[in-house]
């Protein structure tokens, strides 16, 4: 297995109103010259989860980022006019910090960013601003949402519980993650 050490959230770059299957993604990303879909997971707008890459196969979603990264992509990520936002849907919402949360036990210790996140620092200031973003994707603050995540061991040893994220949809998301990886969680 590779060193994983950087979770890369993504959107799709897809209105909201329209919608993106896990084979259309593929199609995009083979046309663009990649050997199938970049991201390693795909989450739709109903929360599904796809295993859209083998954890075990470098990634094509964040160049010079790829080799020791796993990304992952929801759904949308454009309103409806093809403005960036924030379009996630409750249920993918769930499903992302569930998946992260489990990616972090799996992987202890990685930071969690938004593919903007990643920009060049233009200015030299040490810190990646709007202003520098490359793309807007995710289309929001993914520092923000997952601060709890910036120290994993801290908080795991803190005792605090994530019971009330991880009961959500558990099962479902593990469940599909089983049927995608023929019965086996996390090989």
């Amino acid at each position: 297995m590779r060193i994983i050490n950087l979770i890369v959230v993504h959107c799709s770059a897809t209105r909201g109103d329209c919608t993106l299957s896990p084979e259309a993604l593929d199609l995009m990303h083979r046309r663009r010259g990649f050997n199938g879909t970049g991201y390693h997971y795909y989450i739709r707008k109903d929360g599904t989860l796809h295993l859209t890459r083998p954890l075990e196969r470098i990634g094509a979603h964040v160049k010079g980022f790829n080799a020791h990264s796993i990304g992952i992509c929801y759904e949308g990520g454009l309103d409806c006019r093809g403005r960036p936002a924030d379009t996630r849907t409750p249920a993918q919402r769930s499903t992302l910090r569930l998946l992260v949360g489990q990616l972090q036990e799996r992987f202890p210790g990685c930071r969690v960013c938004g593919h903007r996140d990643l920009s060049p620092d233009l200015n030299g200031n040490g810190e990646i601003e709007p202003e520098e973003w490359i793309k807007q994707c995710p289309c929001f603050d993914v520092a923000k949402e997952f601060k709890e995540f910036k120290n994993y061991k801290e908080f795991k040893d803190s005792g605090e519980s994530t019971a009330q994220a991880e009961n959500m949809d558990e099962h479902r998301v593990t469940q599909h993650i089983k049927e995608q990886k023929g019965g086996k969680l996390w090989q």
